[in-house]
């Protein structure tokens, strides 16, 4: 591989926390791509679909469904979280180490790890399997999230070698971090397409954990600094999914220049088994995506106030 950076004798070789690699992905930018999750997040969105992304840590991933009752990740649970009482499987998150001994050992995917450190060169070693279908389709490789900018220094690293494979990249990110971040970020990005999720600032900070000022700064500088950039609301039911909170929104955006287009995401529900596997709590359990109508008429909203082209998706 041209440009990959080999440690030296001793040196660690740099690591990230990848929760999945999706390839031939055609919703993550254009054309054909590959998009890379990372692992951990510096926000938490009480509507968030990829619950497991949120923590930087591996974690473990229990679907009761799949389990045929062996007893095999007893045998491989060092740590005694997991155990065996008159033929009931039983979990102790608590004392779990997240070692993935137990995921390992089984094969009826009842047991999944999530998160795995990856070196880039590994990263790489995926990616480049689809060469051909980015330069056929204009397409590329997209770090995603969780957040990429919680681990910039392996982002950074990524993005290089991805540039020196001469690799059309884009981000996803929320924002919210410190500008020097995307500072280092932006030499070796071609397209960023970033959230702008609730303009009120006391609603934003409810329902992500923070404030929304650095995001609307940072949307600015991302804007005059001349690179591709894309918008996106997610349209979250009883959240966001009203005229006034998509308008000021979207007549934000519009009044930033040049973005591409803006979108509306409409709530995703298949995270719920996730936070089932993950034993957390589920805010927005049995909650259901905008209906049509409704969703054709913020679309409408968001065009007149933004100026720009409005995808639905």
């Amino acid at each position: 591989m041209r440009g990959a950076k080999i440690p030296k004798k001793g040196e660690q070789e740099m690591k990230g926390v990848i929760t999945e690699i999706e390839r031939f992905s055609l919703k993550d930018g254009p054309g054909i791509r590959t998009t890379v999750f990372f692992k951990g997040c510096n926000m938490a969105c009480s509507w968030c679909h990829n619950p497991e992304t949120l923590s930087v840590k591996p974690q473990l991933m229990v679907y009761p469904k799949n389990c045929i009752g062996c007893g095999a990740c007893v045998k491989a649970c060092k740590a005694g979280a997991r155990t065996i009482e008159n033929g009931i499987l039983h979990y102790d998150r608590s004392v779990c180490t997240g070692c993935g001994a137990c995921a390992q050992s089984c094969f009826t995917g009842a047991l999944v790890m999530s998160g795995k450190e990856m070196a880039v060169e590994e990263v790489m070693s995926e990616v480049l399997q689809d060469r051909n279908y980015y330069r056929n389709s204009g397409g590329g490789v997209t770090l995603s999230g969780g957040e990429v900018a919680a681990q910039p220094e392996f982002a950074v690293e990524l993005l290089k070698a991805l540039k020196n494979e001469n690799i059309s990249t884009a981000i996803e990110t929320n924002l919210y971090a410190p500008w020097s971040v995307y500072e280092s970020l932006m030499p070796f990005v071609d397209l960023v397409m970033f959230d702008i999720k609730v303009f009120d600032s006391s609603a934003h900070k409810k329902w992500t954990g923070v404030c929304n000022q650095r995001i609307l700064e940072n949307a600015k500088r991302i804007a005059d600094s001349g690179k591709p950039y894309l918008v996106r609301t997610p349209v979250i039911p009883g959240v966001n999914d009203n005229e006034e909170e998509i308008g000021n929104i979207a007549e934000y955006v519009g009044g930033l220049g040049g973005a591409r287009y803006y979108e509306l995401l409409l709530f995703n529900p298949l995270g719920e088994s996730k936070y089932d596997a993950l034993q957390v709590k589920n805010d927005f359990a049995g909650t259901r995506p905008t209906k049509t109508e409704d969703a054709e008429r913020l679309e409408q909203v968001a065009k007149r106030k933004s100026g720009l082209p409005v995808r639905v998706g």
